[in-house]
């Protein structure tokens, strides 16, 4: 056993009499030593519930014959962290939390891990970390927040940040504001739609790395916690088996993870992490690949953002991740012979997997399209790639053109649009906002909510060389690349300038001459670095672009 290292022999007494300060006996320390990462906090709603998800965990590992350590992670919610300062951290806590991650498993010989993340940067944050490990690991995750249904409308986070939008335009009162923000968030959980928490907690299934059911089993239920049970028993099989993560984190299943990705029309920003999660694996995923799977894989589900989309709580109880898996095989998509942490193969796991509501999961041969969610575009304006949600775009502006309304932060194109000073067909241009400009790569939910809160999601298009929300509806076109800070052309846009858009054909232009500009790259100099110490200063000299993943040299 790995452990071994820290316990057995004479030499390890001390080693020993350290563990029994803690309470440890013989006995425990005989068996094998299971490292838990727990993600929990009191600041993310997702993460509210993990001590219990933990202790779940913890007696499975027991069950089994195994002893359980946890040990805590760092975490930022995405929804209280937007629109300031600490959306900055975001995608930037990814690193901190896999190192953090990778310091305790290998600082510490465990013989086997249990990852317990929830919400955004921490599901991808300790897929990269336990690929860097490469111990027998399982990941269950905290699940899903539930919506609730009132006054007709199916509530989740987004409805709050697009109600502030109808507010300032006279579209809603503050009192029916109120309602809506007493009521979109009844429980704990990772927000409810098909945002980025749930995107990678979803495809942690469509990998192999997670049981079936991680994606779905909201929060609150029972069998999340009967889940965490048989996850904490199952790691002791992997254990026994000698299955790592790197014995199933291949390639074939990251191509897996992205027909799902793509047939459950997942979060734009799974396009940051699974590249990342695969080069510590030692894969590459490029953007090229990505579009490639995308255009021979359908989309069988629209749930939110898309307006009138379902939640997670239908995709479960429709048959989750495997139904859809189970629908996608039908027409050979996926390869099913990989081994998953259930010690089974794909295919055996979705043998008994059953479509329950072909309106959450469409059939495979009557698919909302024949092309997947999410949509690469390229073009002079984006030389290395735009990312949009293609699924979550209304069919009115997936070919688009209009004047560029230019803006060098997040804030100054917030001001403009409760200005009231955006026109139907703009395309607002949002820069200096990516991995290196921001720095940090900031989503931004508020702008295109305000957008959509005040009917303009039809009319207007967002573009930025920073990210979305996976909460983003609408023609949003996000981690354009290369970023203005790294002298990409959308750092040459001018207000007014034509913006040529074309998700269907995926191509993304200004309708500049090549000569002017060239013109304007000669005379362009970038905007002053916004923050050049701590953390972010370090953070922003070493990551790459938005089109690698952002990953740090």
């Amino acid at each position: 056993m790995r452990s071994d290292l820290f316990k057995k022999g004479i030499e390890k007494a001390p080693h020993r009499s350290l563990f029994k300060s803690m309470g440890y006996t013989d006995e425990e320390l005989r068996r094998p030593i299971i490292g838990i990462a727990n993600a929990y906090s009191e600041i993310i709603p997702g993460h509210i519930d993990l001590n219990k998800i933990t202790d779940a965990v913890k007696a499975g590992i027991r069950m089994a014959g195994g002893t359980p350590i946890a040990f805590g992670t760092i975490g930022v919610c995405d929804g209280i962290a937007m629109g300031h300062t600490g959306m900055k951290y975001s995608l930037a806590s990814r690193e901190v939390i896999a190192d953090s991650c990778e310091v305790m498993g290998l600082a510490h010989p465990f013989d086997g891990m249990v990852f317990i993340p929830n919400c955004d940067k921490i599901v991808p944050g300790m897929l990269m970390a336990a690929a860097r490990i490469n111990v027998p690991s399982i990941f269950i995750s905290g699940g899903p927040m539930l919506s609730l249904n009132i006054n007709g409308q199916d509530l989740d986070l987004n409805s709050v940040f697009e109600g502030v939008g109808a507010v300032k335009v006279g579209k809603m009162t503050e009192e029916e504001l109120q309602v809506i923000e007493n009521n979109a968030c009844p429980s704990c959980g990772s927000c409810s739609g098909m945002f980025t928490a749930n995107s990678m907690n979803c495809l942690c299934e469509a990998i192999g790395i997670a049981l079936p059911g991680n994606g779905t089993i909201p929060a609150v239920y029972a069998e999340r916690f009967r889940l965490a049970k048989e996850a904490g028993m199952k790691v002791m099989e992997l254990v026994e088996k000698n299955i790592t993560p790197r014995d199933i984190m291949t390639k074939e299943a990251f191509m897996n993870s992205l027909a799902a990705d793509m047939a459950l029309g997942c979060s734009t920003n799974t396009v940051l992490h699974l590249p990342a999660i695969a080069h510590e694996a030692g894969i590459k995923i490029n953007l090229d690949l990505i579009n490639e799977v995308s255009s021979t894989t359908p989309n069988l589900c629209r749930l939110a953002p898309v307006v009138g989309g379902y939640h997670m709580q239908d995709l479960y109880a429709a048959g989750g991740v495997q139904a859809v898996l189970r629908e996608l095989d039908k027409k050979d998509i996926l390869n099913t012979d990989l081994i998953t942490v259930t010690g089974l193969t794909v295919g055996e796991n979705i043998s008994k997997a059953v479509n329950k509501n072909n309106k959450v999961i469409r059939d495979i041969d009557s698919p909302y399209s024949k092309t997947g969610g999410i949509k690469i575009l390229r073009g002079n304006l984006a030389p290395d790639g735009g990312v949009v949600k293609k699924s979550a775009v209304d069919e009115k502006m997936l070919i688009h053109q209009g004047p560029a309304r230019v803006f060098d932060s997040e804030e100054d194109a917030i001001e403009e649009i409760y200005a009231g000073r955006i026109n139907k067909g703009d395309v607002i241009v949002i820069r200096y906002e990516g991995p290196k400009g921001g720095p940090g790569m900031r989503e931004m939910l508020a702008p295109t909510s305000a957008i959509a809160g005040m009917g303009l999601d039809k009319d207007v298009a967002l573009l930025t060389d920073g990210r979305f929300s996976g909460a983003t509806r609408g023609a949003s076109i996000g981690h354009i690349s290369p970023e203005a800070m790294d002298g990409g052309p959308i750092g040459l846009v001018k207000e007014g300038d034509i913006i040529a858009i074309n998700i269907t054909e995926g191509t993304l232009d200004i309708k500049v001459s090549d000569e002017e500009l060239a013109i304007r790259k000669q005379n362009f100099v970038p905007n002053e670095p916004k923050i050049k110490t701590g953390y972010l200063g370090r953070y922003a000299r070493m990551v790459t672009s938005a089109n690698t993943g952002a990953i740090l040299k």
